[in-house]
Parts: structure tokens; sequence; C-alpha cells
């Protein structure tokens, strides 16, 4: 009988809950507080962003007003606060004395009283022993505020410094946290036990089924044998994504210490796809279409090995010369020379037709690519490359033999729509000719910066600078001189459209190049932004920025659709200064400009 009962009353209580009224008010109360402390209390109260996101149900907000006390008496504590009151009423009762088995069916109001009470400080600040080199939280002092969270920063940094010095297993063996509610003080003394001092053990790897473990142990050259080292461990972890073999790399120490004070690690890996294909597409006025692909395998070998072919098709429907193509290989091996050296092959072949000149041409290369920081590369490669020159003098035949060094150093947030950070290319590249193919130097930079305004603001600035020296513009390759002009130069201006006037019908690339570009970007709503931009481009005769050259400008306007794959790109330029025409051009692509 009574089961039934129970039965029939929740039945009724179900009925009437779905015509309860809506949550009329959901008030604050806070004396002797700061405007961030009452902003962080209704910002934790799982009872005020209720209110704010329209959930009325009165089971659901009475479990939420529960909840707060222990919320808001977080926040308190975290701003040093350990003596504070919270009350919570709910229609002028106290939120903890309604049971939730049955809420009210209706809830009117909430009333949310608290007082924070004075700011503990800190009296006895103990911590020990600790290693050497640690550096404590500066806050960690009798006499500071005592925020909660100084406490835990506190042993992280302890147990932080004996790992870094080796004592992998460290652990808190005491702690006295008192709260003098008379003085407002908290006293902290905590113990820590460094345990042995370790050395690495063996790399464990498992997981993989494509790589051989021999590889899996040269990428990740973890120094075994040598004391422990947290960030010996996150660089091995680091090398072994960095191949990109693997769609998960999880490195952790082993449970057990070894007898001989060796602690092992255990590598999770799993393998990615193997294969994998990209495309892109780019679509101007006057340059026509462009279309590129790649395709990529990861483990080609089955030691990380990386092969990429791509191709390009460009100045498809364009007014430019023509139509280019262009196919190139590259073979990656990372670890060859050392963890952080790989070995790299080069191949390629590509038909230029240029306004000033028509191409063909093939190179090989073989080098050596470096990783020098987290956010930097650099690269040393011996190339051989012949190319047949064709123009207003004949056709010609260039064969030369190259040593280009460049250096990437790339810290932006992110590669496809960045808002903050920098990124660097530099490459020097000495050639020397054969036959009546001239020598030289080839150098180029191209800086790019960004700086977030505000949150839907980014100011973003590119500098490119060039220079050949030791040949001539008329004996250099024409594909190693500089024009400006186009998408990547001087948007609103036409394709190569500023170069040197060599006289009777002869027009090559200069020298030295320097072209100027900043943007101001600005978002609308999450995926459409809008972006002011301005270029400017200068092509001299000379190795070095002198008078005997000639600049032109673009300004235009922009539109961008933010995807998943970085923004869809629509800007429209129109030219300032010499040559170039004068009608506005359009400029379409995935990804931002620069």
């Amino acid at each position: 009988m009574k089961f039934r009962t129970l039965t029939v009353c929740v039945t009724i209580y179900c009925a009437v809950a779905s015509h309860v009224m809506a949550l009329d008010q959901v008030s604050f109360d806070v004396s002797d507080a700061t405007k961030d402390m009452v902003s962080d209390l209704k910002s934790a109260s799982l009872t005020y962003v209720a209110k704010k996101n329209g959930k009325t149900n009165p089971q659901d907000v009475l479990a939420a007003a529960r909840a707060d006390y222990a919320i808001l008496l977080g926040v308190l504590y975290g701003r040093g606060h350990y003596s504070g009151i919270v009350k919570i009423l709910v229609d002028g009762r106290e939120a903890a004395n309604i049971s939730p088995l049955f809420p009210p069916q209706e809830i009117g109001t909430i009333l949310i009283r608290v007082v924070p009470g004075p700011a503990f400080r800190l009296g006895q600040a103990s911590i020990a022993p600790l290693a050497k080199e640690t550096e404590l939280p500066t806050g960690f002092v009798s006499g500071a505020i005592a925020p909660s969270s100084i406490v835990k920063e506190t042993v992280l940094a302890g147990i932080k410094g004996w790992r870094d010095d080796g004592y992998a297993k460290v652990e808190v063996s005491g702690q006295r946290l008192q709260a003098n509610h008379r003085r407002a003080e908290l006293n902290v003394d905590i113990t820590l036990e460094p345990g042995p001092r370790l050395s690495f053990g063996k790399l464990l790897p498992y997981g993989s089924k494509s790589v051989r473990t021999k590889r899996i142990h040269e990428i990740a050259n973890l120094p075994e044998g040598e004391i422990y080292s947290p960030a010996a461990v996150d660089e091995a972890a680091l090398r072994l994504r960095r191949t990109g073999s693997f769609s998960s790399v999880a490195l952790s120490e082993a449970e057990e210490v070894a007898v001989d004070n060796t602690l092992n690690i255990n590598a999770e890996l799993v393998d990615a796809p193997p294969r994998r294909f990209g495309f892109g597409a780019e679509l101007s006025t006057l340059e026509g279409l462009s279309l590129s692909g790649f395709w990529l395998h990861r483990n080609l070998l089955g030691g990380a090995e990386r092969l990429r072919i791509g191709g390009e098709i460009t100045g498809i429907g364009g007014t430019t010369g023509g139509v280019d193509y262009s196919v190139n290989a590259r073979f990656d091996r990372p670890a060859t020379f050392g963890a952080n050296t790989a070995l790299f092959l080069t191949a390629g072949t590509e038909r230029l037709n240029e306004p000033d000149f028509s191409a063909d041409q093939y190179w090989v290369g073989v080098g050596l690519s470096r990783i020098v920081s987290n956010t930097a590369t650099a690269e040393l490669s011996l190339e051989y490359r012949h190319s047949q020159v064709s123009d207003v003098r004949g056709t010609n035949d260039f064969d030369l033999v190259s040593l280009p060094v460049s250096v990437t150093w790339d810290r932006r947030d992110n590669m496809l729509n960045p808002r903050d950070g920098f990124f660097i290319f530099s490459e020097l590249r000495p050639f020397a000719g054969f036959g009546s193919t001239s020598s030289g130097i080839r150098a180029f930079i191209d800086g790019r910066a960004y700086h977030l305004l505000s949150n839907k603001l980014v100011l973003a600035n590119r500098v490119q600078l060039g220079s050949v020296l030791g040949t001539g513009v008329a004996t250099a390759p024409p594909d190693y001189l500089f024009y400006s002009g186009g998408g990547g130069t001087v948007r609103g201006q036409s394709y190569q459209s500023l170069g040197i006037d060599l006289g009777g019908g002869l027009r090559r690339g200069g020298r030295s190049f320097v072209g100027l570009s900043t943007e101001l970007r600005a978002d609308v709503t999450d995926t459409i932004g809008v972006v002011g931009f301005l270029d400017a481009g200068f092509v001299g005769a000379d190795s070095i920025y002198t008078s005997n050259g000639d600049t032109h400008g673009g300004i235009g306007l922009g539109l961008r659709y933010n995807t998943g794959i970085g923004p869809i790109r629509f800007d429209i330029g129109a030219p300032i200064g010499t040559g170039g025409g004068s009608a506005a051009q359009i400029y379409i692509g995935i990804g931002q400009a620069f």
C-alpha cells in the first residue's frame, strides 16, 4: 500500500512540474567586497548562471543552489577569505534545509548572501626540504595574503624543483594547514620526501604497429643512463610527434623504480593514417586560376620516413604570359645524423611562362634539416639546377650548383589564421654557374608580425627583402631576380608589372627588392571578417636599395569567411603609383594573404 501511495505522489509531481512558474530573480547581497569579487562570485554561481541561461525547473534550480555553498566558499578561499559565510535563501528558506527529493513546485526568487570576512594572511609559511634551484612563488612568505592557490602553487614548485634535479618520485609526506580565525592567519607547513635520485632506464614503446622499434628509439633519443629530467621526456615526445607518423604520443614514467635506481619510460603510440592528400586554389582577375595539390606518405619505409609529392598549375585563364606547371618531390628521413638532424632529398621540374621569359627547368638536391628549438628549424643543402630560358634574345641554357642555407622561425599562435606572434623565413643561396652561366649570391628574407589590438581586431605586417650580388641583371638566372606586383607582393598592381627595362624590348627582374604590406583585420561575427590593406613594392637594378629603381603600391578591402581549415579570402585591390593599369583587381583564395 505504501509503495502505491509513493507512486501516485511522484506521478502528481511530474504532472505539476510541467506547468511551474518561471524563476523571477536571482540576486546577490555581498558585504564589504570589491567589484571583482562580486563578479567572480556571480560567474561561479550555478544558480546565477542557470537564471541567465533560462533554466528554471525547480528541481534543477534547487540542485544548483545547494551546490553553490561549496562553490562560493571555494571562490572566497581562492581570494584568501577563510571565515566567510554563505546563505542561499530560496523564497526565504535556506536551500540547505530543503530536501532535494521534495523540491518546491515553484521558485520565485533566490537571494544569495555572502559575508567574505577578513582576508587571511600567511603566518607560518614553510615547505622543506627543497632542491637547490627551486623557485617558490613570490607570494609564499609570512605576512602575504593567503589565497588557497598559493599553497597548491608552492607544493607544485617544490615538487618541480626535485623532479628537475632527477628525483622523479618526490611526494608530499606531510602537510599541516591551520586557519587561525582570531588572527586571520593561515599557517602552512609542508614536508616533501624526495626519494632517490634516478637515472633514465629504457624507453618502452607500445601501440605502434608500423614504425620499427629501433627507429622509435633513434627518433626519441631518450638519454638512457643519464640523470632523469622531465625536459628530456618532453623533448623525446616532441621529436616523435614531429615525424607525423603518430596520431597520439604519450610518454609516462614507470610505476616502479628498478633496483639500480633507473626509471623506465613508457611510450604509448598510436599510428597515424600513413597517407594524406591536400589541395589549394586561388583566383585573380589578371593572374587567373591557380590549382595546387599534394600526396604525402608519413611512414614510407617503416622508419617514419616522409615522402611528399606536390604539383601546381598557375595562370589558367590569366593574362600573365601563359600557364605554368610544376611537379616536385621531397623525401625526409628524421634522426639520420643525431636525433635533431634529418636527411632530405629533393627533385622537381617546372615550365614557366612569365611575362618577360619562358623557362623549362629541373633540379635535384640533397640536404640536412636541423631542429634548432621548438619554434625554429634550419636547413643546408646542395642543389643542381638546369634551366633553358627563352626571351627576346633567344634561347640560353643556365647550369648552376647552389648551396642554400635557410632558417625558419615560427612563433605564430595559429598557422592558418594568426592573431599574435611572428614568422621569419630567411635564405642565403650562393650559386656557381657552369660555362656562360654567372655566379653570385641570392639573399631573401620574409618577416611577418601579428598584434592582437583587441579581441576582434588584429594588425598584421609583412616585410620582404631580396638581393642578388656578384652578377648583373642581364646575366643572372631570370628566376633568381625579383619582380613586384600581384597577389604575393602588391595587390592592385598587375602580376610582375614592376621590373627593370634593359632596352631593346628586353625586360628583367631586379637585383634588389623591398615589399611592405599591412593589414587591419576585424572580426564582424564568429565567421565573417573584414580587412583593409595597403601594399608597396620596390625593384632596383642594383644589389642594394638605391635610387636606381621604381616603386608602386596598392590599396584595398577584403572579406574573410572563417572555416575549420582557415579563412576563405576575397580581396579587391586598386593600384597606387606607376604601372599596373588603373582597374581594380580581385583575389580569391584559402588562407590569409600572409
